[in-house]
């Protein structure tokens, strides 16, 4: 009993909480009304310790929670405490005469979990202080009113199916407000509330595990845990939080591919050409993503060759395809068997295996009508040229595979024979020539040939025909060109002149070598020696030809070795040059050579130089005469008529102001001829001068002025 009481002092009057401060504490001039100089105390005056304030307290009245008193307090009520700091005035209030420390309100630990203030003792009449301002703290004590929550809550999480047992899920984590550091209030412990017993939790870490093995995704995938938080360790009377994770099941291979149905029965038309789509197969797998994928592939029987299986673009499903042409009257049904397969098979299942399956196709061939079938794919026929028209060519042959068989019509395209140069039978496929072919205007001609049945015109089909027009010898070799060339006059005897090619336009072989040959005997100017490759050498003899204004035309004979052998003969023209030392050609004309007067040709060309000099002065002087006189001219719109008076001359006197019309000098040719002269146009040239009054009308002022007598009047 003794001891609760003495506890209960401790918290009311702040004993044996914190201890006293044993620090010196310097007493303050002028206390207890005693003045002089400042004595050092061995003790502190403060008798108080920390002060602790249960959370959530509330009564009628403010609570007491501890009490201030200092030494220098002799009990006379000359000493008042004051009290500030935080919460000071509001939360927390102190009697000034006693020193009470009263809290007006409840408080809550998790808004502020301690408050400081500072204690000071003055003097009741001059507010003196008596002591050192001090500060202390005020605790507020936790209680256990805040549950756990979870601040991540809720959540989700994925775990591959099939898993063992205890293989990490998430972990959970909450959160108590209350202090940790104080009781077990914030000591929290994990239960599973719902999710047993696929799922168990660590109370202590609240890590989430899988509890049984071999949880498949394709029986459950998704499970709903949920998971309590409960403070006070657990015990009675704690309070609780929960939250939900949500677990799902990632799916991993553990299922083979199975065919719904152990035979599949298909039918194709016979006409369904190469890639033509025959079927669906659809194996089944449960897993997901890449799991569910399948390679099928055709394991035996005859449908290899003629079917392929390839998956669809999702992965899952198969194609069943045609691989080459069908033929209904060649075989009417396959049987093979088709292998589904999962493309990724994990090592850790594999005694779940196999995983494949094998199923049973049957595909049925369908009768269609087809269109005439050639005995070949192509055809190559020949011709010689120059055959009568009518001539044999060669057959083409279709047939009718389908049951009855209809007869066949031939027919050429107009388009692959534009010249009409074939002609073909309807009835058996023979084509024959219809005009005279030549190898050497075309080699090859490329037929289109249509076969259509006669029961059905949409039936037909078309074959390419080749024939080559076979080369005869009916071209007689010729000159590739036409050769005019020249020989310098100062050539030596055996000098190369010309090489001369020749063209047969026969095909290459024994008929198209051609030999030539030349002028024979002593009188030859020139001599062609055959070089035996379809050429020859045009040389100068050993007595060069004489030179003469005419150039020489020199025959060649030329002949192929074809049966029969064709011949031909032609001319080469050589002119005998004049030639400078370098070997260049000086002049080939004949003028060149039997110029009587023997002047050279620097001559000839200084003569033609000085020639040209003395024409283009002429043509200069012309020129220049011929623009004085027009200086002369006065343009038509700066025709300005006017009078001509002269004042200043020395006779004449009133009849020189004669009016005199202007025009006729600016028109000399329209005023009237000269008196006594002779017609035409009047040059000045040397000599003695002529009398001034016989040149006309135009100049009797200006023979006047100068002596000459005036005419007599009217």
């Amino acid at each position: 009993m003794w001891g609760l009481v003495r506890l209960l002092l401790a918290w009311l009057g702040g004993w044996g909480c914190m201890g006293r401060l044993a620090a010196p504490v310097p007493a303050w001039a002028g206390s207890q009304g005693h003045p002089g100089p400042a004595l050092l105390r061995t003790r502190r005056s403060w008798v108080w310790n920390q002060f602790f304030v249960i959370e959530e307290y509330a009564g009628p009245e403010p609570v007491l929670i501890g009490k201030l008193h200092s030494d220098v307090d002799r009990g006379e009520g000359r000493t008042k405490y004051l009290l500030t700091g935080e919460g000071a005035g509001t939360v927390f209030v102190i009697d000034e005469a006693t020193g009470n420390i009263h809290v007006t309100k409840s408080l809550d630990r998790e808004e502020k979990a301690q408050y400081v203030l500072l204690a000071q003792a003055v003097d009741r009449a001059s507010n003196r202080p008596l002591e050192p301002p001090s500060e202390f703290i005020i605790k507020v004590q936790d209680i256990n009113d805040n549950p756990p929550v979870f601040p991540l809550g809720p959540y989700h999480a994925t775990v591959p199916e099939m898993s063992n047992v205890g293989t990490s899920v998430i972990q959970v984590t909450a959160h108590d407000a209350d202090d940790p550091s104080y009781g077990n209030s914030a000591k929290l412990v994990y239960t599973v509330l719902d999710g047993l017993p696929f799922f168990s939790v660590d109370p202590q870490t609240g890590v989430v595990r899988t509890a049984i093995p071999n949880m498949d995704r394709e029986t459950q995938e998704e499970f709903l845990v949920v998971i309590q938080a409960k403070d006070m360790g657990g015990h009675m009377g704690g309070l609780s939080g929960s939250t939900t994770v949500t677990v799902t099941l990632s799916d991993v291979n553990d299922n083979p591919p199975k065919f719904p149905q152990s035979l599949y029965q298909f039918s194709v038309v016979e006409t369904a050409g190469p890639g033509t789509l025959v079927g669906r197969l659809q194996a089944q797998d449960p897993d997901l993503g890449d799991n569910a994928l399948m390679a099928y592939s055709i394991l035996d029987g005859e449908g290899s060759e003629a079917f392929s299986i390839s998956t669809d673009s999702q992965g899952q499903d198969g194609l069943l395809t045609v691989r080459k042409p069908l033929d209904f009257e060649t075989r009417r049904s396959y049987s093979f068997r088709v292998e589904a397969t999962n493309t990724l098979i994990d090592p850790a299942y594999l005694r779940r295996g196999p995983f494949k399956d094998v199923a049973s196709i049957r595909v049925t061939v369908q009768d269609a009508p087809e269109p005439p079938a050639f005995a070949q794919a192509t055809y190559h026929l020949i011709v010689p040229e120059n055959k009568a028209p009518g001539t044999l060519v060669g057959q083409i042959s279709a047939s009718d595979l389908d049951s009855p068989a209809s007869p066949i019509r031939y027919s050429i395209l107009p388009h692959s024979d534009p010249e009409r140069c074939f002609s073909i039978e309807p009835e058996d496929g023979t084509i024959r020539t219809a005009v005279l072919l030549d190898r050497e205007a075309r080699v090859w001609h490329n037929l289109t040939v249509l076969a259509t049945e006669m029961d059905s015109s949409a039936q037909s089909s078309r074959v390419q025909v080749a024939i080559q027009t076979l080369d005869e010898n009916d071209n007689a070799p010729q000159l590739a060109e036409p050769y005019d060339t020249f020989v310098c006059d100062s050539a030596a005897p055996g000098q190369l002149i010309q090489v001369i090619r020749t063209l047969d336009r026969d095909e290459v072989g024994n008929s198209s070598r051609v030999s030539l040959q030349g002028p024979l005997g002593p009188d030859a100017n020139f001599t062609v020696q055959d070089n035996r490759d379809g050429s020859a050498s045009l040389l100068l003899p050993s007595r060069p030809a004489p030179p003469r204004q005419a150039p020489y035309l020199v025959p060649i004979e030329l002949w192929d070795w074809g049966q029969p052998a064709l011949s031909s003969t032609a001319t080469v023209t050589v002119s005998v040059c004049r030639c400078r030392p370098d070997g260049s050609v000086a002049s080939c004309r004949p003028e060149a050579q039997l110029s009587p007067t023997g002047l050279s040709t620097g001559a000839l060309l200084a003569i033609v130089t000085c020639m040209g000099t003395l024409l283009a002065l002429v043509v200069l002087f012309v020129a220049l005469r011929r623009q004085k006189q027009e200086a002369l001219m006065v343009l038509e719109e700066e025709d300005v008529r006017e009078n001509i008076i002269t004042y200043d001359d020395e006779g004449g006197g009133e009849e020189d102001t004669e009016a005199f019309d202007i025009a006729a000098l600016q028109n000399p040719d329209g005023a009237a001829p000269p008196a006594a002269g002779p017609p035409g146009r009047r040059d000045a040239a040397p000599g003695p001068a002529e009398p001034l009054d016989d040149w006309g009308p135009l100049f009797r002022t200006l023979a006047e002025l100068y002596g000459a007598k005036e005419p007599p009047g009217p």
